[in-house]
């Protein structure tokens, strides 16, 4: 059986550019709706669902901003923002409402399907690990149970900062994460108040992962930026 194609909502009031944009991503297999306005937009969602909305800002009447902020109070979904602004207010704002992503207008369609597929990935993986477990070089990962085990399925366990950690570094496997941005996408207040702490939390997971800090093979360090979790999930 072929695997479902991932189903985008495309919420923009210019035809032309909906309609190109909708043609480009439907050529790489993802189903596309169109909308043109938020109220079409949400019948759709509530009818049908979606994986990722790629949403105009500057939409007549109920806004991109919003959508965004409505949308993300109900669930994980991914959203990208368009603007035709080039300022950084609507960046931040739609960022600080939950977007995932934000592209300014003209953009290049490569860049955006690189986006889209990027953000589809890392929102699947989160949908995978809510409901399932995660396996990479022998170890298993189960969210919900708050567990990790070796291959032999010898339990290791692991602090409440050392779960949080883990469980940022497999919801975003590839993304270069700093310091400051991993303190804040955990939810352990000693930790935030001192993101070298991290260090340390990574040093632990190491260890437990017997993952060699000179040739690591789960979380690799990026000189200068912070870490980044290169193991492959299976």
């Amino acid at each position: 059986m072929s695997p479902v194609p991932a189903h985008i909502v495309l919420i923009e009031d210019e035809p032309i550019t909906r309609m190109t944009l909708a043609t480009y991503l439907g050529s790489f297999g993802y189903r596309v709706s169109e909308c043109d306005t938020a109220q079409q937009a949400e019948a759709l969602l509530a009818s049908e669902g979606a994986d990722l909305l790629i949403v105009d800002i500057n939409l007549a009447g109920k806004d991109g901003l919003e959508i965004t902020r409505e949308q993300r109070s109900r669930s994980e979904i991914g959203i990208i923002l368009l603007s035709g602004r080039t300022d950084d207010i609507d960046r931040i704002v739609g960022l600080e409402l939950g977007a995932d992503d934000y592209v300014c207008k003209p953009f290049n369609r490569r860049e955006l399907l690189a986006r889209v597929k990027n953000l589809l990935r890392r929102t699947m993986l989160i949908k995978h690990l809510n409901r399932r477990v995660a396996q990479f070089c022998g170890f298993t990962f189960d969210i919900s149970q708050r567990s990790l085990t070796d291959h032999d399925g010898a339990n290791i366990p692991l602090t409440r900062g050392e779960f949080e950690l883990l469980r940022v570094f497999l919801t975003n496997p590839g993304v270069v994460m700093d310091r400051d941005r991993l303190s804040h996408a955990i939810t352990h207040r000693q930790i935030s108040a001192n993101p070298r702490t991290i260090d340390v939390l990574v040093r632990r997971l190491r260890i437990k992962l017997r993952d060699d800090p000179k040739q690591p093979r789960i979380l690799s360090t990026s000189h200068g930026e912070g870490y980044v979790f290169t193991a492959p999930l299976d």
